[in-house]
């Protein structure tokens, strides 16, 4: 006599659904039939975090389209989203806890998550404390800004949108947390400036000005990590903040670029190293471009305040770019491997005077040194905008 499977109680169907640790499994599981589908609910707030999806450009012939890609590792699949937020004119800064961060050529800063289509507005560009002036009737030079030395300058909308914010990293889902904070790296003076749900206006945080090579939300605090290793601690939750602290260490010599990690609430720092590299396929041409040759990895000795090499990741694997970095368990997963560094391009888009390129983005082995392309990428240096492809976690929630 066969089984209907449609028929199973609900606290069964429920138990089932609550052991179901990836998203589009549990996707899966609901799509089976309607009594399924109203016996769990729609969003899964017991998923741990999930497997990046790779968000990836737009070609010039696709430009027009309201639908992005994004390459699921651990299917080995497309998915396609429906997001005419993020067209090809609007620029991402960020990606962090499942959302992503917008900018365009107005002064808007959209948070979305492509999963839910939610939205949320942070305050405006026009609302850092160094824009003096916005008027949109002021063709070429809309904003007006002050440097740290008194002096006055103007930019575009297009330089606000593509060259203002370099990052900008969320403390965690506002869906999850009202009282989430929003921390922004600003590209060229390098400041970091903050704003908590409702807020009016970014503040800036003086004592950590030039702690800009990376943040992220660690342990309740941000932790901004500078050129030479060296730590700026930033409480921002008290009626005081911001208040900062400096971890003072033995500078780290080398490495073009830094990520700060949390792996098992333990803090690490990966340096990036690039070389530049030339173009000989036209001798008469000289074109230069920077491509990723190896990574450090170093953790935080907390004892004795200093950065210690990690020779072995063990099982982690480790995700940097323009998104907010982090570290996932590799056994949790199909399609990946530990000891390896994911990395995607997040210098190129500020780097285009010498032409386009392949975008620089691959997975490192730290065991061996070498490197090998992402499984999902296959670029063409023709039909690619200006955009590069970016980390985003699939987060419901």
């Amino acid at each position: 006599m066969a089984v209907d499977w449609t028929q199973l109680p609900r606290d069964i169907l429920e138990s089932i659904s609550k052991n179901l640790t990836v998203y589009t499994d549990y996707l899966g599981f609901r799509a089976v039939c309607h009594t399924w589908r109203i016996s769990v609910p729609k969003i899964p707030h017991h998923l741990p975090p999930q497997l990046p999806w790779l968000m990836l450009p737009l070609s010039q012939s696709l430009s027009h389209q309201t639908h992005r890609s994004f390459f699921d590792l651990s299917l080995l699949k497309i998915h396609l989203l429906k997001l005419p937020e993020a067209s090809h004119r609007k620029r991402r800064c960020g990606s962090s806890n499942g959302w992503l961060v917008i900018l365009d050529e107005t002064p808007t800063i959209l948070l979305l998550n492509p999963l839910t289509r939610a939205k949320l507005n942070l305050p405006p560009l026009s609302t850092f404390p160094n824009v003096v002036t916005f008027n949109y009737s002021k063709i070429g030079r809309e904003y007006a800004l002050r440097d740290s030395f008194g002096n006055n300058y103007s930019r575009n909308l297009t330089e606000m949108r593509d060259s203002f914010i370099k990052k900008l990293v969320l403390s965690s889902s506002p869906t999850r947390d009202n009282d989430f904070i929003a921390l922004a790296i600003l590209n060229q003076t390098g400041d970091l400036a903050f704003c908590k749900n409702g807020d009016q206006a970014w503040t800036f945080i003086h004592e950590a000005r030039f702690f800009s090579e990376d943040v992220i939300y660690y342990k309740n605090q941000f932790y901004a990590v500078d050129k030479h290793g060296k730590i700026a601690v930033c409480e921002v939750r008290g009626e005081d903040s911001p208040r900062v602290s400096i971890i003072e260490m033995p500078p780290l010599i080398g490495g073009d670029i830094y990520y700060l990690v949390n792996s098992e609430d333990e803090l690490l720092l990966v340096t990036r190293y690039l070389d530049l590299q030339f173009d000989d396929a036209d001798p008469y041409i000289l074109n230069g471009f920077y491509k990723t040759v190896r990574f450090g990895v170093f953790r935080m000795n907390w004892s004795g305040l200093r950065w210690e090499r990690v020779e072995n990741l063990g099982d982690r694997i480790l995700f940097v770019g323009d998104n907010s970095s982090f570290s996932l368990s590799a056994s949790d997963f199909r399609g990946c491997s530990g000891n390896c560094i994911y990395y995607t391009d997040d210098y190129c888009e500020f780097n285009y005077d010498c032409g386009f390129r392949d975008y620089d983005l691959g997975i490192f082995k730290l065991w061996d040194g070498s490197i090998e392309p992402l499984p999902c990428y296959h670029p063409n240096s023709l039909s690619q905008l200006r955009w590069p492809p970016i980390w985003v976690s699939p987060n419901p929630c």
